[in-house]
């Protein structure tokens, strides 16, 4: 499985100069006025993982392979999009496909870009963007509503919008509501926008992605009442970095800089937490592979992650833990030290497990 997530947020907050920089392409115009994104820009980029480096030398693979996220661009949302307002909620659409929200956050000062409200504001900026989701889900609780208005076999349905629309009309994000078992079956059903978890990127100028600012520190606090988290990065950085082919000297960009990782590793590493991803690994001298899963995934899921045969005719998997790989130095050693186990259909799968799977069909 991968990672897909949607990049919203107000025009003008650098949401397509940093597409452009995580896909490292040019496929979103990014320019200084509202609506330059007219189509959903869709792109694919490795996760950045230096486990896989580590194992692919070991094992002398040819090919290195890491899993990859899909990134969705939408066009910047203003007040009034939910009715149509700007390009209107035909992108709201496209954000109700994906699995997870980043919110991009203007926060930097710069004369020379103009902000749609006037002036740079993080928090009321948020506000504008998840009301216009809040209204999106509402009316797609009413239009249900209405559907069954008149069918008493669905009283129990009826209940559930009620409390939903309620909770809505409040003001608040369907995703900081408690539900129950059937709720979420119910919510999971609908597909709502403000169900989905959501990292807000603050970007800030190439001076303070160190430091940050008063901005990145409001919208740390905002975030933190809302059990979320923040990354901050710098578009215009992540564009340099972007230029860069060498993965050395982008390394050593990066370094001097202050910083340990890109913005791109940042986001996926909040990413992956967001959603409880882990990556798991097939490794030999062709190929050095890395797979995405979510926690708690049960081994013969993980092997149909690879293809569906490996876990329609699951045996069990041959596995080995990412640090006795290491430690040992690789598969034979690890066999040698006798590190390498079989695990059967019951076994949950863990980060950095490193598989082999036997199957029969």
């Amino acid at each position: 499985m991968g990672f897909n997530c949607g990049i919203v947020g107000l025009p003008n907050v650098g949401k397509s100069t940093l597409f452009n920089a995580l896909t490292q392409t040019a496929a979103a115009e990014a320019m200084n006025y509202p609506f330059c994104t007219i189509e959903p820009n869709v792109g694919r980029v490795g996760v950045p993982d230096p486990r896989l480096f580590k194992l692919a030398e070991i094992a002398k693979s040819v090919k290195i392979i890491p899993t990859q996220i899909e990134i969705v661009d939408v066009a910047g949302l203003v007040k009034g999009a939910s009715t149509g307002e700007g390009l209107g909620n035909q992108f709201l659409g496209h954000i109700r496909s994906t699995d997870a929200i980043l919110h991009i956050v203007r926060c930097f000062e710069n004369n020379d870009i103009t902000h749609v409200n006037g002036n740079v504001d993080p928090i009321r900026d948020i506000e504008v963007v998840e009301t216009e989701l809040i209204l999106a889900d509402l009316e797609s609780l009413k239009k249900r509503e209405s559907t069954i208005s008149k069918k008493t076999e669905l009283l129990q349905e009826r209940k559930i919008l009620r409390r939903l629309m309620d909770w809505l009309e409040q003001g608040n994000l369907l995703r900081l509501l408690d539900l129950s078992e059937d709720e979420t079956a119910f919510v999971n059903s609908m597909n709502l926008i403000t169900r989905k978890p959501v990292l807000y990127v603050c970007n800030v100028g190439e001076h303070e992605i160190i430091s940050g600012n008063s901005l990145t520190e409001a919208v740390e606090n905002f975030a933190s009442g809302r059990n979320s988290a923040v990354v901050t990065v710098s578009a215009a950085i992540e564009a340099e970095i972007a230029l860069i082919h060498d993965e050395n000297e982008k390394l050593e960009y990066i370094q001097s800089l202050g910083l340990t990782a890109s913005g791109l590793a940042r986001i996926i590493c909040g990413g992956y937490a967001l959603l409880d991803l882990i990556t798991f690994f097939t490794v030999g001298p062709l190929e050095a592979h890395a797979w995405t899963a979510v926690k708690g995934t049960l081994a013969p899921v993980a092997a149909g992650v690879i293809h569906s045969d490996f876990q329609r005719g699951f045996i069990c998997a041959e596995t080995i833990s990412y640090d006795d790989y290491i430690a040992y130095n690789g598969e034979s050693g690890a066999k040698t030290a006798g590190k390498i186990r079989l695990e059967g259909k019951e076994y949950l799968v863990k980060d950095g497990d490193i598989f082999h799977f036997r199957f029969n069909i």
